[in-house]
């Protein structure tokens, strides 16, 4: 069986992250969506947010699972018994970060290899960053997100929080 692990913040989740999450669930027999829970990164939204939104955008896809996870993401896909870690390249400087952490991850366990996929040119400037900084201000970016985590954002940004 092939599992892969899609690793991310996903705060929030964008349609950029949904295609790429869509397109690895066809060529896997289970996804594994690992969500980062990284101390030291200030979210938007807490782990449990994230991992919710995920659960609602993939409940209909039964190979996907969608897991929070903390520390070394080579631990983790060793936790899942993966050995293939999936990555979205956007632009040339997402390949140049990207090599780099799968490098030291195969430095790290050798049976672990990194696959990439180029995000879709319709999603290629899509970013969570740019997500928040627009819902931040007021802004549209209704289409940056699925329309079923509207309700999510509207909630995280208007201070009832």
């Amino acid at each position: 069986m092939k599992k892969a692990i899609y690793p991310g913040s996903f705060d929030p989740v964008t349609v950029g992250h949904m295609d790429l999450i869509m397109r690895s669930a066809k060529m896997f027999d289970e996804l594994v969506v690992g969500v980062l829970d990284n101390y030291r990164k200030q979210c938007a939204f807490s782990v449990e947010e994230r991992v919710e939104m995920l659960e609602v955008l993939t409940k209909d896809v039964p190979n996907i699972k969608i897991k929070a996870f903390s520390g070394l993401l080579v631990d983790f896909a060793k936790q899942e018994d993966a050995h293939i870690i999936v990555r979205g390249l956007r632009a040339i400087t997402d390949f140049e970060y990207e090599l780099q952490m799968a490098q030291t991850n195969r430095q790290i366990d050798g049976g672990i290899d990194t696959v990439f996929l180029t995000a879709s040119a319709e999603y290629s400037y899509v970013s969570s960053s740019a997500v928040r900084e627009l819902a931040l201000f007021g802004g549209d970016y209704s289409g940056f997100v699925p329309c079923e985590i509207m309700p999510y954002i509207k909630k995280g940004f208007d201070g009832s929080r």
